[in-house]
């Protein structure tokens, strides 16, 4: 009985890496087993092969007109796809469900096997259209074949079926009255799952992209050896003047505008522990959310709104020339003046609100026996706020500096990108615009890869240092 026990568990375990790889190829466009032609886009998915039969058709226009593939065959091949990502969604649910007790692992096992047969008649769909595919009067001109990721999800769904099968018979039936539970730590893995999902999904998976920088590449070119140039764009940065003068200028831009945000990065905690000294708490409520929702107000309105303020005809300039001040309007954000003051004011306004939040969470969970200790010993409101408060904050804007040096090059681009103009386009621009530049505009994407693989690295360095620095100071990392 224990031998049969160890044998099933060694199966779920199979099963879960199973249904992990069904989930990667589902997508991965490079790994789409729906790609029955190579009229079909190479960067399309299996999963939006199933939802969008537009994607999927997209450059077969001319194929449809002279007869050469039939829609029925785009049909089928869709619904198969739509067959699959179902199959594999419930297996994927099914899995989790795995991690329960007995009753419940049971019951995953049934949802597993439930979705791999409707993969496999996803499976046997897309090899339907493929063999219609074949009896085109033209098949050098659509070049029909089944990608080798077509047998690897056709062996991996057959796996899947037998192993859920198998466990099925040497299992023994579950008592009906068992709870379907999960383990706490099982529970909290599920919790974690899908953020761990979306890291690797946007914070790890984009760094295959780094491979471009070797590269000679251009858009919609196929990356092979015979455009790799190894550092070729890295040395392009130190060597070609303009691009260094530009470098120059950019990072000037970015390192100070970024500084005076980190330097006056404690106004979000001031602003929060002057908010909790409120006592009134409908106005306390009402200064609080009033301050927020700038947070959640796109760059391009406030830019709007800056504008109906500070153009030739805005509200600052017809007030001007009505008093006499001015004999004509003035374009104040056509200027190059005080450009980083002007950005971080802006900045500040937007988001001062937001970032106190986290400052009256940590607040609100102070002990308030060192409060009522304050006040016994004769201390005031400002004693206790200077003695109390900002100290237990100091953890708390200590983790924040942290990152935000950790984030000093990324600027972020919307701001800087709305306010940009001709006459402060040499003090505005930084590293993040400067990029989106290079990349969109000029399609330079290797040598803005290279400039983000060094961006990273700095980033890296500059987070190690300030948690050696904060070690030093406080006697504990951070990280």
């Amino acid at each position: 009985m224990q031998k049969k026990k160890q044998t099933c568990n060694i199966l779920y375990c199979f099963l879960r890496i199973a249904v992990i790889a069904g989930i990667i190829i589902l997508f991965l466009p490079g790994l789409n087993p729906a790609r029955i032609t190579t009229l079909i886009n190479r960067n399309l998915s299996l999963f939006t092969t199933g939802v969008s039969y537009g994607q999927l058709t997209t450059g077969l226009g001319k194929a449809f007109r002279k007869g050469w593939i039939e829609e029925s065959t785009m049909h089928i091949c869709m619904i198969s796809g739509l067959l699959c990502c179902l199959g594999i969604t419930i297996q994927g649910i099914a899995a989790c469900a795995t991690l329960g007790k007995h009753r419940l692992q049971r019951i995953g096992n049934k949802g597993i096997l439930s979705g791999s047969l409707f993969s496999l008649f996803g499976i046997i769909g897309i090899f339907c259209s493929y063999q219609k595919l074949l009896t085109t009067s033209k098949p050098e001109k659509v070049n029909p074949s089944l990608p080798i990721t077509f047998y690897l999800i056709s062996f991996l769904t057959l796996a899947i079926i037998i192993t859920a099968a198998a466990i099925l018979i040497l299992d023994e039936k579950a008592d009906p009255a068992e709870p379907l539970e999960i383990e706490p730590k099982y529970k909290l893995f599920l919790i974690a799952l899908p953020f761990i999902a979306l890291a690797i999904l946007f914070g790890y998976l984009p760094l295959l992209g780094w491979r471009y920088a070797f590269f000679d590449y251009k858009a919609g070119d196929i990356l092979s050896m015979d455009n790799f140039v190894g550092f070729k764009w890295f040395a392009y940065l130190v060597k070609n003047e303009a691009t260094r003068n530009d470098t120059f200028r950019v990072m000037k831009n970015t390192l100070g505008m970024s500084g005076l945000g980190i330097a006056t990065s404690w106004v979000s905690m001031a602003f929060a522990v002057f908010l909790n000294e409120i006592k009134n708490s409908k106005y306390r409520r009402f200064v609080q959310t009033f301050t927020t929702v700038p947070n959640f107000i796109s760059w391009v309105l406030i830019f709007a709104v800056a504008l109906s303020i500070f153009s030739a005809d805005g509200f600052v300039s017809n007030l001007m020339t009505q008093t006499g001040q001015w004999e004509s309007g003035k374009n104040l954000l056509m200027s190059n003046n005080h450009v980083w003051l002007q950005m971080l004011l802006w900045g500040t306004w937007k988001g001062v609100g937001w970032g106190a939040i986290i400052y009256i969470a940590a607040i609100s969970g102070i002990d308030q026996q060192l409060y009522e200790a304050a006040e016994v010993d004769g201390a005031g409101r400002f004693q206790k706020m200077w003695n109390i408060t900002i100290p237990e904050l100091l953890p708390t804007y200590c983790v924040l500096l942290l990152l935000s040096i950790g984030n000093i090059l990324s600027n972020g681009l919307d701001q800087y990108l709305v306010f940009e103009n001709s006459v402060n386009s040499s003090a505005i621009q930084v590293l993040d615009l400067y990029v989106y530049k290079l990349g969109v505009a000029k399609g330079l994407i290797p040598l803005t890869t290279a400039i983000g693989m060094l961006k990273s690295v700095v980033s890296i360095i500059l987070v190690l240092a300030a948690n050696k620095i904060a070690k030093a100071v406080r006697g504990e990392n951070i990280i």
